[in-house]
């Protein structure tokens, strides 16, 4: 029987490196993230602003490369059943490190590292975003310095989740050995200024602002990076971005430039920069909020201790409002050639993709009306619906970006007219995306009916990413908000999937219970898929070396970049 390994791709081993021009001779690499970070440590957020910054500084044992293959990185080669790797009952994988890495203030990277870090996410009361990588983990063990040992409670034969991609990157265990559980949001120094391993190290950090990385003096690579400085400028927008490398050559690469299709040609035509892109698996949300966020709730607002959402309880609304989408009119208006309408939470790879829901790429508009005609909603006269008193009035969130102010704009006119009244906000996306527990417009508080926003899983494989959606992973204040559940699903039916899912080894029956676990949550319609977006970024067309990368960091690589002399 093939284990599921192969959903990696192939495992390579690693190269002896080859030597380099002068490392730092290209100067600074200027990059334009206008959704700013807020903190450099991943385990704090698990968004790509902050995962991505922090990148450049602290790695994992392996990552995924554009075609979303598996390589090693802080590992010296990837595990599998044939190299002895994993146990033959799946209980175990041991991963071999890949000698003589320093951190960057010279002392050894070694298998402590990884059992802390583990500890560290797992702690109680931590609220650490990556909890569900770790779990089914039973232990954590060094087997001498460069081997350790992760031993699960169960057979796993899917085991490439903990350490594996830039949202679970190893901690220096002597930097952070006083930040655990509660403390982990507290220290400040550590969060801001995390040791790695990585080509860079912290020079300068201002939250909601900038990062300034200097070239890390014990980076492994003597060759490597060929910038001298790297600075990640946030705030702003995308289309600010976009100018600031298109039209001005102020920046030499700008991130995620979601704009309209006219607009992203218009900009190319100046002949100064490229675009940059690739597809993977990025769908454009909505989450629909099951819990109340009425503020006359207080600490209980958008919590499950608060009480279910007075509109949204009921599926009958949750469906009208996916039946009246137009989702192919989204797409082709606001992203072009960059986007397609979508039906799924997983659009890719093809063998993970169900047909099953096919029916939302025409809107039904008749039906959406029958439906909440059905749940006592009655048109009042001003259209609006009613019942019991009250309006059927929903607030919808989002972050500032021009695309999704469009989008929110055409839905909103698309629920008036099933009689549906939509109050529209948006946030910066420094704050809305950002991990701060203090701040009451993250998504993850999700003080609103409805909120819309991104989201992509790392590498082929989808277990990790349909985790998302378990009872475990709500956010609450329990978890200092931290968590990847907004909408507040919880289904012990979806749960046993979760489970069923981390026991079973071949790609044909994994990709049956991701299109099951799919469509649970797409039918749930608590999750209502808009559209199958392109990662899309900007480069000057002086860098050299850089390679989308839709299935990790899209920073994964900067090691590699160059300016063209």
């Amino acid at each position: 029987m093939k284990t599921a390994r192969f959903l990696a791709g192939a495992a390579f081993a690693l190269l002896p490196l080859a030597a380099q021009a002068e490392r730092g001779a290209d100067g600074e690499l200027k990059i334009l993230y206008w959704q700013a970070a807020s903190t450099l440590n991943p385990y704090l957020s698990g968004i790509g602003k902050e995962v991505d910054a922090a990148a450049l500084v602290v790695e994992p044992l392996a990552r995924f490369d554009p075609e979303g293959n598996l390589v090693p990185l802080l590992a010296s080669e990837i595990p599998t059943k044939e190299n002895g790797g994993i146990s033959p009952d799946l209980t175990v994988i041991t991963w071999k490190l890949r000698p003589g890495v320093t951190w960057s203030d010279g002392s050894p990277f070694t298998a402590r590292d990884v059992i802390f870090t583990w500890k560290y996410c797992t702690a109680t009361g931590a609220g650490c975003a990556a909890s569900n990588a770790f779990d089914g983990i039973g232990d954590v063990v060094a087997k001498d310095d460069l081997t350790v040992e992760i031993r699960f409670t169960q057979p796993t034969p899917y085991p490439y989740i903990p350490f594996v991609s830039s949202t679970t990157p190893i901690l220096q265990e002597a930097q952070f050995r006083d930040c655990m559980g509660e403390k982990i949001a507290s220290c400040t120094a550590q969060n801001f200024g995390p040791i790695g391993t990585g080509p860079y190290v912290v020079k300068d950090f201002k939250p909601n602002d900038v990062v300034i990385f200097a070239m890390n003096p014990a980076f492994r690579d003597t060759g490597k990076p060929h910038f001298s400085s790297v600075t990640i400028k946030g705030g702003g927008d995308a289309m600010s971005a976009a100018r600031a490398v298109f039209e001005t050559g102020e920046a030499d690469y700008a991130w995620n430039l979601q704009l309209s299709p006219d607009i992203f040609e218009q900009l190319t035509t100046a002949g100064k920069a490229r675009p940059v892109t690739a597809f993977g698996s990025m769908v454009e949300y909505l989450f629909l909020n099951l819990t109340d966020p009425s503020a006359d709730l207080g600490d209980k607002r958008s919590t499950v201790e608060g009480g279910p959402n007075r509109f949204l309880n009921d599926i009958r609304v949750r469906k009208a409002l996916s039946l009246a989408i137009d989702r192919g009119e989204i797409a082709e208006v606001l992203y072009g050639d960059q986007g397609e309408p979508t039906c799924n939470v997983v659009p890719a790879p093809a063998q993970y993709v169900s047909t099953a829901n096919d029916g939302c790429l025409t809107p039904n508009v008749d039906q959406a009306k029958a439906l909440l005609d059905e749940a006592g909603w009655i048109p009042g006269a001003d259209g609006i619906r009613e019942k019991d008193g009250q309006k059927l009035n929903l607030s919808f969130l989002t972050a500032t970006s021009g695309v999704r102010q469009d989008t929110q704009v055409m839905l909103k006119q698309v629920w008036k007219d099933i009689g549906v009244d939509v109050d529209l906000r948006n946030v910066s996306g420094s704050v809305f995306f950002g991990g701060d527990a203090g701040n009451p417009d993250t998504r993850q508080k999700f003080q609103a009916d409805i909120e819309m926003y991104t989201d992509n899983s790392k590498g082929l494989d989808q277990e990790s990413y349909l985790n998302k959606w378990t009872c475990a992973a709500i956010p609450s204040p329990a978890t200092q908000w931290q968590g990847s559940n907004m909408p507040r699903y919880c289904s012990q039916d979806y749960d046993a999937l979760s489970e069923t899912f981390r026991q079973t080894d071949t790609i044909e029956a994994r990709a049956d219970l991701a299109r099951k676990m799919n469509d649970m949550l797409v039918q749930s319609y608590t999750v209502i898929p808009l559209v199958h977006r392109g990662n899309v970024s900007g480069a000057t067309n002086s860098l050299q070396g850089v390679a989308m990368n839709p299935w990790d960091s899209e920073l994964w690589d900067v090691a590699d970049w160059s300016r063209a002399k």
